[in-house]
């Protein structure tokens, strides 16, 4: 079962609609954190689902409000506080390896040259921890002074197109029924993938 579920992002206007933020967009439009009453604390935007959608369960979300590349601080003092092992931790970020909007559910790995995995690992001692990736794609014509060189950097914080809302905004909503599950059953997350990818295709390991 999952314990703590933090939502990578930037915190600023200007980071609102950024590939980068594309977790943060995703708690604001799923409907199991609607109920969440979220307050300043642990270096971010904290608190707890609703005992009514958990079972009883005293389950955390987090939106780390240290910036990207110092997300860690925040997962690790809220994780440390609750002594809450990063096995019982899901991670959502974005990630370019995956096209817009597809949707992977991943143990432990690589990180992928992200800045905030990154900074989570220091944090926690390790990279076994789960993580819910958002597909943003890579640059397609963007590029940086290199022509063969793509300008990631400004990619990641670059906003979404309005068909790339679209899919979110199509995407997003069937993500529900598994965080229900991923926080109220007792069983290892990669447990309830064989189920949930013949109902959301979009899902992966």
């Amino acid at each position: 079962m999952i314990s703590l579920i933090a939502f990578l992002g930037n915190m600023g206007r200007e980071y609102e609609r950024t590939r980068h933020n594309a977790a943060w967009i995703a708690a604001d439009r799923l409907d199991i954190c609607a109920g969440i009453s979220w307050q300043h604390k642990f270096r971010g935007l904290y608190g707890r689902f609703p005992a009514t959608v958990t079972g009883g369960q005293a389950v955390h979300a987090l939106k780390p409000e240290t910036y990207m590349n110092l997300s860690g601080e925040a997962v690790g003092e809220l994780a440390q506080f609750f002594k809450i092992p990063p096995a019982e931790i899901l991670i959502v970020h974005d990630e370019l390896e995956l096209p817009s909007a597809a949707i992977s559910l991943k143990w432990s790995g690589g990180l992928g040259g992200h800045n905030g995995l990154r900074s989570v690992k220091a944090a926690l001692g390790t990279a076994d921890f789960w993580r819910l990736r958002i597909g943003i794609g890579r640059p397609g014509g963007k590029k940086s002074s290199s022509a063969e060189h793509p300008d990631i950097a400004g990619y990641v914080l670059s906003s979404f197109s309005q068909e790339e809302f679209t899919l979110l905004d199509t995407a997003l909503p069937k993500l529900n029924p598994l965080f229900t599950a991923l926080i109220t059953e007792r069983k290892e997350p990669q447990a309830l993938l064989p189920a949930w990818t013949k109902i959301l295709p979009g899902i992966s390991a």
